[in-house]
């Protein structure tokens, strides 16, 4: 089947094209969208709505109908940078006049507004609500609140101007409850204000200020107030009896941590310091893992190394509880709570395990490639995949259980799969695909596979009928022996029109991705911290999808609902890849089936310079026909 998608911006160009292709009729798109201003950006979401950043607004796009999801212009033109997609939920947040997600003293904003980018309703405004100014928007996960501070119009002069903090219910879009954080028309000499992401407890609100920590009740009562100063951040324990504030005094030097009692008292005597910034915090029951990554960049050979530091603190006295860290020598890439310890992988290279005491587990730290792609576990013990090597270690003694790593030449791309059928280890690296006997360990060349336009595979999967690989342009199937049972490659468009191309194939937005992303940044949304760092076993096919599945059914919300629905459908790229090429009849987009390789649908774009994105999971093609139009297209 061949569809065509003309460019109307030009009749003489249309004319042309049409005699050239033998006044073949064009096909109409599935849906046609008229945002109604000049498109700048493009972006597809995690539930596979298109938001579309205009001169106008912000546009929301979902097959099933011609009419948007949402067009919303009260601010005018709205830039990329000016929208936030929230983790692990259907809402995005557009900021205005201040930069979305970073908490500083001067960070105030004059707009901010929360869509829902399914239903296309706008839960939040700052209009709607008489804001004047906002300084912190932080939406609350899986609790589904909004928590805003600043100032609020309205009850006279002094209210307008005393800091207010607001908590809204993002389920229904009205407000639960709101409170002034100091009394109004009271005076104080020192700046006063929201300092950080508040913590959102079962039974009251924790606000860190410039001042210290306020606990504030529904009703706004003050539970209490401490002195800890300028916090950015805060998590509980899950019975919410222990308060950790993070303190990021330098990004480049140190942070420091407090512990605050249910009454709001400092629990340490003396706050410990971390070097760096923390990129990971768990509490445990053997004490508090925290992971920093100190960046000397820019600074005298003096300030050391950049690299990150694993310390784990008593929870009782914030001590050191190790007599020495283990040392990374890099920064941290990889790191997992395990039964007996923790695992880590550096990303310069090196893979360790230390026992809760600080007594290595492994017999010597594991030397590995650089740039590791890949842990896992394994029946035969942890596989590890970096750039340039591979092999599986015993996660007892850190003992090869391969007789030698599987060494390659060094690429950007590396791919690996699990042959269960035959019980092996599929790995393609620098044109060759290796097999790694699971039983024996033995190594071997299954294939070599050399792609057309110096490309390396960047997808390897099994099927039933054989293995696939697959890059931008090139697709191929083996059977279990090795044996090519085709070969598909379709020439990329010339050099300049390729590079020009913005969205395509090679940045198809794979919502699988998406999704694991927005996990990992969503891990300590709601405040508790719980190790989401597990270790996934290898041959657990959908993990992620699954976990998505969990989540969002748990939501009592249409929006969630769908969500649900989503990741419960196979993916369109299951048995099918698309590909950006010169066709007959010009640049377009060709499905070909993953099973024989064989062209099922071609769809030309009639553009020297295409813009489009392609939704992997619901199958449809979003190509930008002109300025202000875009086409979707069924690609199922």
């Amino acid at each position: 089947m061949k569809l065509k998608l003309y460019h109307l911006k030009n009749t003489l160009l249309l004319f042309f094209v049409t005699a050239m292709t033998f006044a073949q009729k064009a096909e109409a798109p599935d849906y046609t969208y008229d945002v109604g201003a000049g498109i700048n950006d493009m972006t597809l979401t995690l539930g596979g709505t298109l938001v579309v950043c205009t001169n106008d607004g912000l546009a929301g796009i979902k097959p099933g109908s011609n009419e948007l999801v949402f067009n919303f212009t009260d601010y005018g033109s709205v830039k990329p940078e000016e929208v936030q997609y929230i983790p692990n939920s259907p809402y995005l947040m557009v900021d205005q006049n201040g930069v979305g997600g970073i908490k500083a003293l001067s960070g105030f904003s004059s707009k901010k507004a929360v869509i829902d980018y399914i239903s296309g309703e706008v839960l939040f405004s700052t209009e709607k609500y008489d804001w004047k100014t906002v300084q912190t928007a932080d939406v609350m996960m899986p609790e589904n609140k909004l928590v805003i501070s600043g100032l609020q119009k309205g009850g006279g002069q002094a209210e307008s101007v005393t800091p207010k903090i607001a908590v809204y219910d993002l389920l229904t879009g009205e407000l639960d409850y709101s409170f002034f954080l100091i009394k109004p028309g009271k005076t104080t000499a020192k700046y006063f204000a929201v300092s950080g992401t508040p913590l959102l407890l079962k039974d009251k609100l924790l606000v860190p200020t410039t001042q210290g920590i306020y606990a504030k009740t529904k009703t706004g009562e003050t539970l209490w107030e401490n002195k800890v100063k300028g916090v950015n951040w805060m998590v509980t324990n899950e019975d919410e009896s222990d308060i950790y504030a993070i303190e990021m005094n330098d990004a480049k030097t140190n942070t420091q941590v407090y512990k605050i009692g249910a009454n709001g008292a400092e629990i340490w005597k003396d706050a410990p310091k971390v070097q760096g910034v923390v990129s990971n915090f768990q509490i445990l029951p053997q004490g508090l893992i925290v992971v920093s990554d100190k960046d000397t960049s820019g600074k005298s050979i003096l300030a050391g190394r950049s690299e990150s530091k694993i310390n784990f603190l008593s929870a009782s006295t914030g001590e050191d509880l190790w007599d020495k860290a283990p040392k990374t020598k890099g920064f941290v890439q990889h790191f997992y709570v395990m039964d007996d310890g923790v695992l880590f992988g550096i990303y310069e290279g090196g893979i360790n395990k230390v026992s809760f005491d600080g007594t290595p587990l492994f017999k010597k730290p594991l030397k590995t490639g650089e740039d590791i792609k890949l842990m896992a576990e394994t029946p035969n013990g942890l596989i590890y995949i970096t750039s340039e090597d591979a092999n599986i270690v015993d996660l007892k003694t850190g003992d090869q259980v391969w007789k030698k790593p599987l060494k390659y030449k060094s690429v950007n791309s590396v791919t690996s799969a699990f042959d269960a059928k035959n019980n092996r280890y599929l790995i393609n690296a620098d044109d060759e695909l290796f097999a790694i006997d699971a039983e024996s360990s033995e190594i071997s060349t299954l294939a070599k596979v050399k792609f057309e336009e110096k490309e390396y595979p960047s997808t390897l999967s099994v099927r039933d009928n054989g293995i696939y690989l697959g890059s931008d342009q090139n697709m191929a199937l083996l059977d279990f022996d090795g044996d090519t049972q085709y070969h598909t490659y379709l020439k990329s468009p010339g050099r300049s029109t390729f590079g020009k191309i913005v969205g395509g194939v090679t940045a198809v937005a794979s919502t699988a991705l998406t999704m694991t992303s927005a996990m990992a940044a969503g891990a300590n949304m709601r405040g508790h911290a719980v190790n989401t760092n597990n270790l996934r076993n290898y041959n657990e096919y959908g993990r992620e999808a699954k976990r998505a599945q969990d989540m969002f059914a748990g939501m009592a919300d249409a929006s969630f609902e769908y969500l649900n629905k989503r990741f419960k459908a196979s993916a369109a790229t299951e048995n099918a890849q698309f590909i950006l090429t010169k066709l007959d009849d010009g640049t377009g987009l060709a499905k070909v089936s993953k099973a024989n390789g064989e062209i099922e649908k071609e769809i030309i774009l009639e553009d020297k310079k295409p813009e489009y994105k392609v939704d992997d999971y619901g199958g449809v093609l979003y190509y930008k026909a002109d300025n202000k139009t875009i086409y979707a297209y069924n690609l199922n």
